[in-house]
């Protein structure tokens, strides 16, 4: 795995050497554009608007959209004119309580790994967030942006999880969201119910990409059959949607939930020996 940043940690007198590396794995199906005649890959052409003419890419600039259809140029000496300090830092400002964030702030995850001459800061600063619950609220700029970040200790490993700015998050008091509706009381305790019924440990690996999986057995049946088309399996016709009696259906779920819940149940007692009566 391949280091994306490389700079050091920051807080108060402080420094600690660090790289960064990719926390997770995005396996998106990449597809080509194909003319249908020959399966020529299509590309793709940079063209003017005003006269659908193709533009190299010696005479093309970046610009800005100030007002509809008004464009300011930015050249490479305007973007080196935003001259952020600590470009190579992570940088701490502030520790606060990790249970005080909202987890809506938070977007991507990035590990942290000590370079040389790091690992007793590198410890040190990973136990004492670890032991006080605490992340780093830092500021780092990576490529041409800065960001939000928060400095956490995860199993074990510095994690740096990039964050949204407030402006950045949309406000959701816009949203029709019912407040008026009051559900009853019986209701409440039946959808607590089933809530509990259906609780279980938190286990990521038992939750799967279905799509992609079923997507890439159809692209492997069409690479067996050489690209002919392959029959498709029928499909189950969607339920109609309807007006649903809310204690109904919380009441049939429950009922199937604590079904299983006894199935279970009796599995296990099944194959226990009975105690054996004092003599």
């Amino acid at each position: 795995m391949r280091a994306i940043w490389k700079g050091s940690i920051s807080f108060g007198l402080v420094n600690i050497p660090i790289a960064l590396y990719p926390a997770t794995r995005r396996e998106d199906l990449t597809f080509r554009l194909l003319r249908a005649t020959d399966l020529s890959p299509v590309n793709y052409k940079r063209v003017a608007e005003a006269d659908g003419k193709e533009v190299p890419w010696d005479e093309i600039v970046k610009g800005y959209e100030y007002e509809k259809g008004k464009y300011v140029v930015l050249k490479d000496e305007d973007f080196q004119r935003v001259d952020l300090e600590a470009t190579q830092t992570v940088d701490i400002q502030d520790f606060v309580d990790e249970d005080e964030i909202d987890p809506m702030f938070f977007y991507k995850p990035y590990y942290l790994e000590p370079q040389k001459g790091g690992d007793k800061a590198y410890v040190l600063l990973r136990d004492a967030l670890a032991d006080s619950k605490k992340v780093g609220i830092a500021k780092v700029v990576i490529k041409t942006r800065q960001y939000l970040a928060g400095v956490k200790a995860e199993d074990g490993v510095l994690v740096l999880e990039l964050m949204h700015f407030a402006e950045e998050l949309a406000e959701a008091d816009k949203l029709r969201v019912p407040k008026k509706t009051e559900p009853g009381k019986r209701e409440i305790n039946m959808a607590k119910a089933l809530i509990d019924s259906m609780s279980s440990k938190w286990n990521p690996a038992q939750y799967r990409d279905d799509y992609r999986e079923a997507l890439m057995e159809v692209i492997e049946e069409k690479v067996e059959a050489g690209g002919k088309e392959i029959e498709a399996k029928p499909k189950k016709a969607p339920k109609p949607t309807k007006v649903i009696d809310l204690v109904s259906v919380l009441q049939k779920s429950l009922e199937q939930t604590g079904a299983k819940t006894k199935t279970t149940a009796k599995s296990r007692t099944k194959h226990k020996q009975p105690a054996k009566k004092a003599a």
